[in-house]
C-alpha cells in the first residue's frame, strides 16, 4: 500500500508434484488483518484479494479445474501455470481460470503458438509476468526477459499482467518502476502502464464473472468532444463564444 497499489492479492500455489495437495478454503483478509491499512494518497482502504494457482504438470491435473469445487469457487483469482506445451494449449483454450503464468525462471522447453494465445485472449485470459525474479538473478533475469520477448513476438503486447510474486517486502517495486520493467519486456509505454494497472483489473472482472456465472458490466464515462459540446449549447452561447 505504501507504494502506490489498491489492491493486492493473497496468492495459495497448489503444486501438483507434492503429496496431499488439496484445495481449502482462502484465508480471510480479516483475519489476517484486523483493519485493513489506507492507500498512500487516499482515503479508501487497500483492496485484499485472494488467487489459487494450480502448478500442473500432467493432463489429470487439469480435472480439479474442470470440477465444481465448491472451495475453488471462494477464490477472487484463478491461476493456472502450465509446464509443458500440451497443457498451455489446454490452459489457453479450454480450462476456465483468469490468469496463465509463464515462466520466468528457466528456459521454456517450447515455443510460444499464435492459436492457442489468440483464442486465451478471446476468452478474457490474460498472461502473467513475474518481475521478482528478475531482479534477484542475472540468469534468470536473462530467462525472464527472453521468455517475455517470445510471448510478445505473438500476443503482440495484448492481455499482459506483471506481478511480483513477492514474499518480503524489498521484492516489492512501485508501479511505474514495474512499468519501465515492461519496456525490456517488449512492451510499448501504453502496455506496460496498462499491465499493472487497466489489465489488472480487468482480470479481477474476469473472476467476478466467472464466480457469478453471469456477467459483469462496468461503464466508462466518454469524454466529450470540443465540437459535440459547440453544437449542444445555446445559440446566445454560441455566439458569446464565438464572439
Amino acid at each position: 500500500f505504501s507504494v502506490g497499489y489498491s489492491a493486492v492479492a493473497l496468492n495459495h500455489v497448489i503444486d501438483f508434484k507434492e503429496k496431499k495437495q488439496e484445495i481449502i478454503k482462502p484465508v480471510s483478509p480479516s483475519e489476517l488483518f484486523p483493519s485493513l491499512p489506507i492507500v498512500q494518497g487516499t482515503s479508501k482502504r487497500i483492496k485484499v484479494l485472494t488467487r489459487l494457482t494450480l502448478v500442473v504438470s500432467d493432463p489429470s491435473h487439469c480435472n480439479l479445474l474442470r470440477s465444481t469445487s465448491v472451495n475453488i469457487r471462494l477464490y477472487d483469482i484463478i491461476a493456472v501455470f502450465p509446464k509443458t506445451e500440451k497443457l498451455f494449449h489446454i490452459a489457453c483454450t479450454t480450462l476456465d481460470v483468469d490468469l496463465v503464468c509463464i515462466n520466468v525462471t528457466e528456459k521454456l522447453p517450447f515455443y510460444f503458438r499464435r492459436p492457442p494465445v489468440n483464442m486465451a485472449i478471446d476468452r478474457g485470459i490474460y498472461f502473467e509476468l513475474l518481475y521478482t525474479p528478475a531482479i534477484k538473478d542475472s540468469t534468470m533475469r536473462r530467462y525472464t526477459i527472453s521468455n517475455a520477448i517470445s510471448l510478445m513476438q505473438i500476443c503482440k503486447g495484448k492481455n499482459i499482467v506483471i506481478s511480483s510474486a513477492a514474499e518480503r517486502p524489498l521484492e516489492l517495486r512501485g508501479p511505474y518502476d514495474v512499468a519501465n520493467l515492461g519496456l525490456l519486456f517488449g512492451l510499448s509505454e501504453s502496455e506496460a502502464k496498462a499491465a499493472v494497472s487497466t489489465n489488472c483489473r480487468a482480470t479481477m472482472l474476469h473472476g467476478e464473472t466467472r464466480k457469478s456465472a453471469c456477467g459483469v458490466v462496468y461503464t466508462v464515462k466518454k469524454p466529450r468532444k470540443v465540437e459535440e459540446e459547440e453544437t449542444t449549447l445555446p445559440a446566445c452561447k454560441k455566439a458569446k463564444t464565438q464572439a
